[in-house]
Order: structure tokens, then sequence, then C-alpha cells
């Protein structure tokens, strides 16, 4: 909750344009080009598709730091009927795609918050937030985020989904949140690595997947491309 809409709770969603999202399906994929596109003689530039501090924090706990941010410019409208996991499978893909730099090495992800069928984006207000959190009040839902990197003809994506519990919150629980305005640009309403911590007695999954980057499953993927992971890198 940090995970846009970037969004677990909370990632924020990206800025609106006229882009065409670029499907892709959900789970594990590989695209493109022949093994030795994975052997680099020189580190690859790493551009990381997203405008988020969350996720941007995220990876320098792991001492990555990417050599360039470029939010990608897409359209992130659901399609009718759209599920959390093909959406956020496609809004990943499409910001990696999105970022014209061949020769870079591109991360991109895109976190969903859903409660039953119903994706839960960045509240529009007050009023909205206050909605979103009524409605996960007292029950478990999902967040899921979809992570796509590309090297060259390569790509590589992975979804992660976490289950969330949240507590049945009271009146005044609820007020002192909205009054704290930490609900602002988060998916679902809230953030679950600040004061709505209190709120979570519960998950089963990776807690960075809801923060709005799924750290063990992310070095995996850079590392299964080409990048060298600091924890992954032997010795000199």
């Amino acid at each position: 909750m940090g995970l846009e809409p970037d969004r677990g709770f909370g990632e924020g969603a990206g800025p609106s344009g006229a882009s065409s999202p670029a499907q892709a399906a959900p789970g594990s994929a590989v695209r493109g080009a022949s093994h030795q596109n994975l052997a680099m003689d020189v580190q690859p530039k790493l551009i990381l598709a997203s405008a988020s501090v969350r996720r941007m924090e995220l990876l320098a706990q792991v001492d990555v730091v990417p050599d360039a941010v470029c939010p990608a410019d897409v359209d992130e409208t659901p399609y009718p009927g759209e599920r959390s996991r093909e959406y956020a499978a496609r809004m990943a893909v499409a910001k990696c795609r999105a970022v014209l730099e061949p020769s870079a090495l591109v991360l991109a992800a895109d976190t969903v918050v859903s409660a039953g069928r119903r994706i839960l984006g960045k509240p529009g207000g007050k009023a909205e937030a206050a909605e979103f959190l009524s409605l996960l009040s007292g029950r478990r839902h999902r967040v899921t985020t979809a992570v796509c990197v590309r090297l060259g003809g390569l790509e590589r994506t992975k979804l992660v989904e976490t289950r969330v519990q949240v507590k049945r919150l009271s009146e005044a629980e609820l007020s002192a949140y909205l009054r704290s305005g930490e609900w602002q640009g988060k998916a679902g309403g809230y953030a679950i690595q600040g004061r709505a911590a209190a709120f979570i007695p519960w998950i089963s999954g990776s807690y960075t997947n809801v923060v709005g980057l799924p750290l063990s499953e992310t070095m995996t993927l850079l590392g299964g491309i080409g990048y060298p992971v600091p924890l992954q890198a032997g010795e000199a």
C-alpha cells in the first residue's frame, strides 16, 4: 500500500495517455530474443518505468539504484469485466514497452488492490476513500503486482499475489485515518507501510508486494535477464 495504482496498497496510477496498452497473459512469460542476449559484457543501463517513490525506496533496500526514472504514459483504464491479474499484467507490459531505449534494461510494475472482482484504484476524494476502506473493513482481499523486465528483444513478466486481512474498523479509526490524508494517491485507500499498518493483523504472501514491488521476484527477474543484482554477485 504504499504496491500506483502505481497500485499496493498503494501504488498510484501513472498518468493517462494515448498509448494503447499491450496485452499480456497472467503469470510468468518470456518473449523474444535468443539466450545470447543474457550475456552482457557491460552492465546495461537500468530504467525504472515508474515515478513511484515507494518502488525507488524498495529497490534501494537491496542496493539497486536505477540509472534513470522514466514514468510511462499509458492509458490505465480497465477493460469492462477485466480481472485484476489480467489488468496488472497488461499494465506492466504496456509500461515496459512504452520506454523506447533498446539498449537499456527497463523495469516496470503495476500493483492492483481488488475486493472480489472489483478493482480499487486511487480514491478521487475523501468520500471515495471512505467507501474503499469501509468495503475492505473486516474482510480479506488481494493485492496483485505484475513485474515486467525488458532488455533488447527479451521480455519477462511475473505475477505475485498477496492476501491481506483488514480488521473491522470503528468509526473513530476510519475518521482519524481519513483526516491523516495518508489515503491520497494509494490504491485501495491506504498504505500498509504507514499508519494503516495498525489495521492489518494478517497477510499471506509477500509484504513488499503489498507496498508496491515484490523484491525477491523482481531480483530474480533482473538477474535472469542479465543485470548484476548486488546480493547475487560474487566477490571480485
